[in-house]
């Protein structure tokens, strides 16, 4: 926290404002639940994933904040992942994590709406941001080999990236916690961040941001398919979601008459609320 306010103090005091704060630390930690507990050190990863993704900017995010304050405006943008929408088989850790800081900086937009501050959160695909980072791997247990259990295909991906130089090539391991920069030719490296960079200078100091942007069709394609899946699930259960409003009116009006569940109501039982009736 004390590295992050001295940098914010070096930034007023060379530019005399903080107009745009991005934050985009990232790695990918690779591994199943089950592959991230089975020691001390890849139960580590799973501390190591939080500390990286959300501990890290939430400090910056908070040593930034006296700042912005004070100067009445100012634009905190998130760059995350589509994670932050889509679990990851293969990476629960940095889906949890994706979330965490999704769900921190929502609730942080209320809070600082009326000091004229704005948050993004900007969200390419998740290679993107693993191909451009570093990887862990995890190692892996058998039952989870792509041969046996197709999910968690993405080790699968990244190493195939990997492999193509031999430098990063990886060989499977069910013992070593393996740590690798994907090295790309310098034509992919920039297309591959292209869309991205392009998206953080069309909105970052925009004076009506978005809450979210999806960067790439692709992304946006398949957020708008998980968006639609949760949508059909809610309406194929929602009998069953506003049944429970049914009850809650009934006790209510048996609350009210003096009655719960057909009983006269105890004179000791006064003031008690809905849960109390339901349990005596």
């Amino acid at each position: 926290m004390g590295q992050c306010s001295a940098a914010i103090a070096e930034a007023v005091q060379v530019f005399g404002r903080v107009d745009i704060l991005l934050c985009c630390k990232f790695e990918s930690v690779v591994g199943t639940v089950e592959e991230l507990s089975t020691t001390r050190a890849t139960q580590n990863l799973v501390r190591d994933q939080f500390e990286t993704i959300f501990f890290s900017q939430v400090n910056f995010i908070k040593a930034a904040l006296p700042q912005l304050r004070a100067q009445h405006t100012g634009h905190i943008v998130i760059l995350t992942s589509i994670g932050g929408h889509i679990g990851t088989p293969g990476m629960p850790t940095h889906t949890a994590a994706t979330w965490a800081l999704e769900g921190f900086c929502d609730s942080l937009a209320y809070e600082i709406a009326p000091f004229n501050i704005k948050v993004t959160i900007v969200q390419p695909n998740k290679e993107i941001q693993s191909l451009s980072n570093k990887i862990i791997l995890a190692p892996q247990l058998p039952w989870y080999d792509s041969e046996i259990n197709p999910a968690p295909s993405i080790r699968d991906m990244l190493s195939n990236v990997l492999n193509t130089d031999p430098e990063t090539a990886v060989e499977p391991s069910d013992t070593e916690i393996l740590h690798r920069y994907p090295k790309l030719p310098a034509s992919a490296t920039e297309k591959l961040v292209m869309e991205t960079v392009h998206a953080l200078t069309a909105i970052g100091g925009h004076e009506n941001p978005p809450a979210r942007h999806i960067v790439g069709f692709e992304g946006a394609s398949a957020v708008k398919e998980k968006l639609k899946t949760v949508t059909e699930e809610l309406e194929d259960f929602v009998e069953a979601s506003v049944a429970v409003d049914i009850f809650e009116s009934e006790l209510k009006a048996e609350a009210t008459e003096g009655r719960a569940h057909d009983a006269p109501l105890r004179p000791e039982s006064e003031g008690m609320d809905a849960f109390d009736f339901m349990s005596a």
